[in-house]
């Protein structure tokens, strides 16, 4: 069954991308408009989740997020439910991503449309000067930008040193660093075919404090990962309405 309903999903990802990338990919567009069909497209993506492969999920410190207004938020990557599921957790979301994921055709063309930051891992100096020159026009714009400190997909509980790009960006756009931990990687494996059913915690840390030195930055991030997503294992409840609040995203 797990199978069947794992087959089924991916058939339903590839269609409503498929469908939403013919339809707005080919035609320039606001980035208003792209930004809004981006979150319609993430609504399916997750109704799908939902319905076909019984995985749900829940907002924890909801309260840490900002509503409006410019912020720098690091979650961990367990998983391609955390490249969706944010553009319907802030209002102006702008993702730190992968150049390759440009080149997927009509889809591609839509992520630089929306104004998400791709960045050439390779290129070394350079990228780094073009995400921090990016990164600062969004901030200054009031974006929310998201960046996955740990630069790829890590299997839950395992631990890699974090990536320096969330310390420059936080010294060049003087924003506190939002630390969010999450299990998804438990429901939607990194490199697994199947979904096993079950709620999906996201868990918004207290920002850290804008201004550290970027080894203390480091080294409290890392250290929020560690107490967030142990704090998660050891199964604190949830606020129902925290939950609530969720739902209404959906």
């Amino acid at each position: 069954m797990t199978l069947l309903r794992s087959l089924a999903f991916n058939i339903w990802l590839i269609g409503v991308t498929l469908a939403y990338s013919l339809r707005w990919g080919p035609f320039p567009r606001e980035r208003p408009v792209v930004v809004a069909m981006a979150r319609r497209w993430a609504r399916m993506v997750l109704l799908g989740l939902r319905r076909i492969c019984g995985i749900d999920w829940v907002l924890i410190g909801a309260e840490h997020l900002p509503t409006s207004g410019a912020a720098l938020i690091a979650p961990m990557h367990q998983s391609a439910f955390d490249t969706v599921v944010w553009l319907l957790l802030v209002p102006q979301c702008v993702f730190v991503l992968k150049r390759e994921l440009t080149r997927v055709p009509l889809f591609g063309a839509l992520l630089l449309r929306s104004g998400m930051i791709p960045v050439d891992r390779s290129a070394g100096a350079p990228a780094m000067r073009e995400l921090i020159r990016r990164a600062t026009t969004d901030a200054i714009e009031g974006r929310q930008i998201v960046i996955f400190p740990e630069g790829t997909r890590v299997a839950p509980g395992a631990h890699v040193k974090l990536q320096p790009g969330i310390a420059a960006l936080a010294t060049r756009t003087g924003l506190p660093v939002i630390p969010v931990v999450t299990d998804s990687g438990l429901f939607w494996g990194r490199r697994s075919f199947h979904k096993r059913s079950g709620t999906i915690r996201i868990a918004v840390q207290p920002a850290l404090p804008a201004g550290l030195p970027r080894e203390a930055l480091m080294a409290r991030l890392t250290q929020a990962f560690a107490d967030g997503y142990a704090a998660l294992q050891a199964e604190h409840p949830v606020d129902n309405s925290v939950n609530g609040a969720s739902s209404d995203l959906r």
